[in-house]
């Protein structure tokens, strides 16, 4: 079993529910157990600002998954919540992204782990820090220390 961390958002049609629905069905993948989820955070929008606000979360799993199954089935499920890929940073129903997995350094066309860019997101931080604020980060000690860097204003903790 290794441990692996995912951060959740959405935006569209009932964002809580959505995070909520997606936390049950990782616990529900093969061989993977949520071992813990952060609070839920209500976020401004990054990159296409023109939205509305995000719920963001992030969750720990032990899983017998190898990190390119992981990915699939994370993305099957953001599938089942209706998730259309059509703006780059724009609004979505369901995103979920694997930021890392213990032990495992990988960079190729469909996976960089860990995430090259969850350093540079207070709302991948915020709630990953609830969970594992001593994780280190490459080019930082730990999650807790990057995000003590990073401007989380306007973002706020929901449950």
């Amino acid at each position: 079993m290794t441990l692996a961390y995912v951060a959740l958002g959405s935006n569209l049609g009932d964002p809580q529910r959505q995070i909520l629905d997606a936390i049950s069905a990782l616990d529900t993948l093969p061989g993977t157990r949520l071992l813990q989820r952060s609070h839920l955070y209500r976020t401004p929008p990054w990159g296409l600002l023109e939205q509305p606000p995000f719920v963001n979360a992030a969750v720990q799993l032990d899983t017998e998954l190898p990190p390119h199954a992981l990915l699939e089935a994370l993305l099957e499920i953001e599938a089942r919540a209706g998730r259309v890929r059509a703006q780059r940073n724009g609004p979505r129903t369901l995103d979920l992204d694997l930021l890392h997995v213990d032990g495992v350094r990988l960079d190729d066309q469909r996976l960089t782990l860990p995430h090259p860019r969850m350093a540079e997101r207070a709302f991948v931080l915020l709630p990953l820090n609830d969970i594992a604020p001593t994780l280190p980060m490459p080019a930082y000690p730990t999650v807790a220390e990057r995000l003590a860097q990073l401007d989380t204003g306007g973002c706020e903790r929901l449950a």
